[in-house]
């Protein structure tokens, strides 16, 4: 079992289950559906528990989002037929574009490989999807706890995951117990699903411990930042997905943008920096500031109204990155594996796939009798499942797009796309990632600083306005959930080496660099405003001497996305 943090606290209370799933995103809560299906249809029962550190179910969701409505349709074919249905929009027209400085020019569709093409998709928030999901899940006898943090893995003496801990409650910032102090429960399971996301707390340590990634490429990432705005109606085109990319990154920097009409004259704008950029100056926030003034993207925001904001992590890395799922007690789905389709910018589709594939292997298990062992099956499965046949295609897509930079590493990678989809196969077989994103920086010496605009309030905004809106809160007494590794490397090292690029990466104002002198710049101290904290996870990806470990705070802080 894991170690008690105190000697002088109590036990902490448990509770038996035969699946533990972490984290009510589709995945999670596709995997805890599916396994109900499965022993309903059998006449048996199975016990499930989903816990959310979210506030609500919902509440930590971030995507684009078009989604492809397959998993939907497998999971629970008659969704359609809800009135309540959380997605209505269909896509009706898709675009292309390719942007520079003062205009663009848009794609041929024709050009577009088949699997790049929306027709079939929804547009809207992908919190909605979960927030719909999650009473379906519950009908079925599933029990959901929100509000609660795993924030440990319990093992049994042999090294096998029995479940997991959720974070004690009123702790004070010395790690002690305040007045209103609870203590965590355990939750033990004969398997526990890690759902966690991009970038997972527990996934990394599990990731670590069990030497999931080995053999593998390294995980790759981008930091999405997006906002929905309220526009006018002169200027909404219900169906509209709109891509980009080119301007204002440079070649040698990967990433794109999007806009999406959708809902009561709704547009989703989001922005998408790969996380193997070079120059620490780079501030991926700004640079979605920017992206809004192109003289092609900023009509559809005249007379409207920004009304949320928010950020996250994306994986990237695809195929060949994909750790291995399986690991004694317990098994990995959606984002936590890394299953997002980079080039479609998808992957709710593939986290409902994966979860309900995780499903399937997982009640074979529970009625063999097993329990806390390594489920080798599920790993076995998926690249032949919808899940590999959607990601297998486009896997050097990534690849090419470091490598040769946005004009060509593009055109490469779309013409690779046409090869796997006529012929199934590549000219470039398997092609590897090579460095973790955080070895991609450059000193600054080495670069040319990037400066940006100060913002408008009209079209452009600062990153304080920005948090506002995505309903922010941690408990202010509470430790740091943005631990340090050597609380001197900031200031010691990569402020003389890189400018301290955690004050331009991060897309909430968390990290800044304080002068006792600012005219003279000296006397620099190092500031974590963690209540800032949108739970994006860059800083635990991109910190280029990976200083930053990213723990889950306690539960239900963080941000409250009402439409992400």
């Amino acid at each position: 079992m894991s170690e008690e943090p105190g000697t002088d606290l109590p036990e902490r209370e448990a509770m038996d289950f035969d699946v533990v799933v972490i984290g009510a995103g589709p995945a999670g809560l596709a995997t805890a559906i599916r396994l109900k299906q499965i022993a309903a249809e059998a006449g048996e029962d199975f016990s499930v528990v989903v816990v959310e550190k979210g506030a609500e179910v919902g509440a930590h969701i971030l995507s684009g989002a078009v989604v492809d409505p397959s998993g939907l349709d497998a999971l629970l074919p008659d969704w359609r037929e809800d009135p309540d249905r959380p997605l209505k929009t269909q896509v009706t027209q898709d675009r292309f574009l390719y942007l520079g400085p003062a205009g663009g020019i848009r794609l041929p569709n024709f050009a577009m490989p088949w699997l790049m093409n929306n027709h079939g998709a929804f547009v809207g928030s992908l919190g909605e999807v979960a927030r719909w999901l999650a009473p379906r899940a519950e009908a079925l006898g599933v029990e959901i706890y929100p509000g609660f943090a795993a924030s440990e893995v319990l093992f049994d003496d042999e090294g096998n995951v029995l479940g997991v801990a959720t974070g004690d409650m009123g702790v004070d910032r010395e790690g002690k117990p305040g007045p209103n102090f609870t203590r965590g429960m355990e939750l033990r399971g004969r398997y526990t699903i890690f759902a966690e996301g991009a970038r997972g707390h527990l996934t990394k340590q599990l990731i670590k411990r069990f030497s999931l990634d080995e053999g593998r490429e390294p995980q790759k990432y981008g930091i999405g930042i997006k906002e929905v705005w309220e526009v006018a109606p002169e200027n909404h085109r219900p169906g509209l997905v709109q891509h980009s990319f080119g301007w204002p990154l440079d070649n040698g920097t990967g990433g794109g943008s999007w806009l999406y009409h959708y809902g009561d004259n709704l547009v989703s704008v989001g922005f998408v920096v790969h996380l193997n950029y070079e120059n620490p100056t780079l501030s991926p926030f700004d640079e979605m500031q920017r992206f809004k003034t192109h003289p092609m993207i900023a009509p559809t925001f005249e007379g409207g109204k920004r009304i949320a904001y928010g950020s996250r992590a994306i994986v990237e890395g695809g195929w060949q990155s994909v750790p291995k799922l399986a690991f004694p007690g317990g098994c990995l789905v959606g984002d936590a594996a890394g299953f997002v389709n980079v080039p479609r910018i998808k992957g709710s589709h593939n986290a409902i796939h994966s979860g309900m594939l995780c499903a399937e292997h997982l009640a074979g298990a529970l009625r063999e009798g097993r329990s806390h062992d390594e489920l080798a099956s599920y790993d076995e499965a998926w690249r032949t499942s919808p899940v590999g046949l959607d990601l297998k295609p486009v896997r050097n897509v990534k690849p090419l797009w470091s490598k040769y930079g946005t004009m060509l590493g593009v055109g490469l990678g779309g013409v690779d796309m046409w090869l796997n989809q006529l012929f199934g196969g590549s000219l470039f077989g398997t092609l590897s990632h090579g460095k973790p994103d955080h070895a991609c920086i450059k000193p600054i010496a080495e670069v040319k600083p990037k400066t940006y605009p100060r913002p408008d309030g009209v079209l452009t905004f600062d990153k304080l306005s920005s948090v506002f809106l995505s309903n922010t809160n941690h408990e202010e007494e509470q430790p740091c959930h943005l631990q340090l590794k050597d609380p001197s490397v900031p200031i010691a090292v990569n402020l003389p080496k890189y400018g301290e690029p955690a004050r331009l990466y991060c897309p909430a104002g968390v990290y800044e660099v304080v002068y006792g002198d600012e005219e003279r710049k000296t006397d620099p101290r190092f500031v974590i405003n963690a209540q800032n904290c949108v739970h994006c996870k860059t800083c635990d990806i991109k910190d280029p001497s990976q200083n930053i470990n990213w723990v889950a705070p306690e539960g239900g802080g963080g941000p409250v996305y009402p439409n992400m």
